[in-house]
């Protein structure tokens, strides 16, 4: 159930992604009074061959229009007369160019046809995020807060020298008010946390390739967390064994818990073992005995008793902050791919595909992550769009820009040999993010 959930949360965001995307050409080029045979969701032939198993799950007519959801979940198109595209090659515009085709309007409509995707996405984007901002607000743990017990530091933590108790005064220099400012930090270089430790007062330097490791998901640092149990998951070893929502566990074995980090550590030391728990229940001790899985679960979500602050915004200052956020996306993108070039964080690290990406959403459904993830896609996937590859957005506007520049338009032969190059590069790059997802999934 928790996979279908995932793939779920998945398949209707990029949906939503999608076939905004394709609206966007869809909207400009019908605007410019060019014609579009076609409007899918996902592919009705099996991508990249055009003419392989043609069919659709479902598709009407409408004017000039054929709309309809593909078989093959990996995309969408739409098919717009004139253009040479995934679903046809030159020798398809053999005949004299129409007045509603793309190739017969100037090269002025033609560049904002290709760069509707991006608009729309990036509009999108805005809108989620300023959406989110305005229902659900910013929560946070405040510095304030976490600095009572102050930091966990997993061993990658400690490899620089953080200790678990730390309190983290400053980073890079400056103050901060929400923790979440802290690991941000990883993603600058050069980082600097200035800790107290004991009453001392402490420099402590990030590496610059710390983030390649913390992109594998390797925990880093955490706010230390006193914990009682959340949900219970059913026919987990913790529902058979007794454990119910609210208890709070004050002992594993013959080892006091205070805090959540510490019962996960202890109770690896018990994988696939019958442990004893000591449980405070309406103020009474009670001792559970679930059998720990080799994964070292029980099988309940952890409820933090860290006191969370929430910041509420009117709708308009929802607006500022959200388009803030969202457009810091794109120079967030650019900063890591320099890190990448770097050699700061490898690419197979930076990368994730569509299993890296199920796992983001995570295995039970809540609507202000699958909305913050899916504005953050939204404009991950303006900015990946707008890269100068042939076969994507950004690769049509650079042979666009050069005709508007240069006055000389490009044959339709070279643009079909650019596509067909654009597709396998983007083919051979998914099947590498593909594989790479797989690995990380399986064995890391």
């Amino acid at each position: 159930m928790a996979v279908l959930t995932m793939i779920g949360q998945l398949l209707l965001a990029l949906t939503i992604l999608v076939g905004l995307h394709e609206f966007g050409h869809f909207i400009f080029a019908r605007i410019f009074g060019i014609r579009v045979n076609k409007f899918y969701i996902f592919f009705d032939f099996l991508f990249p061959l055009p003419n392989v198993l043609n069919f659709a799950l479902w598709k009407k007519k409408a004017g000039d229009t054929e709309y309809g959801l593909g078989w093959f979940p990996l995309g969408g198109y739409v098919d717009i007369a004139g253009m040479i595209d995934e679903t046809k090659d030159a020798s398809q515009l053999a005949s004299e160019p129409q007045p509603d085709e793309f190739r017969s309007k100037p090269a002025w409509q033609r560049l904002f046809v290709m760069l509707g995707g991006i608009i729309v996405n990036i509009i999108l984007g805005v809108l989620i995020f300023w959406g989110v901002k305005f229902v659900w607000g910013d929560e946070y743990y405040s510095k304030a807060e976490v600095n009572k017990a102050g930091i966990y530091a997993y061993p990658l933590a400690q490899e620089i020298g953080l200790k678990s108790g730390d309190k983290v005064l400053k980073v890079n220099g400056a103050d901060y008010g929400d923790f979440g400012e802290v690991r941000a930090a990883l993603m600058q270089e050069n980082t600097e946390f200035t800790i107290e430790r004991n009453g001392e007062i402490k420099q402590i330097p990030v590496p610059n390739d710390l983030i390649d490791k913390v992109a594998t998901k390797v925990p880093f640092i955490e706010p230390i967390m006193p914990f009682k149990v959340g949900e219970v998951t059913k026919d987990s070893p913790a529902e058979k064994a007794g454990l119910k929502e609210g208890d709070k566990i004050v002992k594993i074995d013959s080892t006091p818990v205070v805090y959540f980090q510490q019962f996960q550590t202890e109770l690896e030391k018990f994988k696939n073992k019958k442990v004893e728990l000591l449980v405070e229940r309406g103020g009474q001790q009670v001792k559970l005995y679930p059998v720990v899985t080799k994964e070292s679960k029980l099988g309940f979500r952890a409820q933090s008793e860290l006191i969370s602050s929430t910041q509420k915004y009117n709708f308009g200052e929802a607006f500022g902050v959200g388009a803030k956020e969202a457009l810091s996306v794109i120079p967030n993108q650019i900063k890591g791919f320099g890190r990448i070039f770097k050699g700061h964080i490898s690419a197979g690290n930076a990368v994730s595909g569509p299993v890296g990406l199920a796992q983001w959403f995570g295995s039970y459904w809540d609507w202000e992550r699958f909305w913050g993830l899916t504005g953050l896609l939204s404009m991950g996937l303006a900015f990946m769009n707008a890269l100068p590859i042939p076969a994507l957005d950004g690769g049509h506007v650079v042979v666009l820009l050069y005709e508007m520049i240069t006055r000389r338009k490009p044959s339709e032969k070279f643009m079909e040999r650019t596509q067909q190059v654009g597709t396998f590069i983007l083919l051979t790059l998914m099947v590498l993010v593909l594989f790479n997802d797989t690995f990380k999934a399986l064995f890391k």
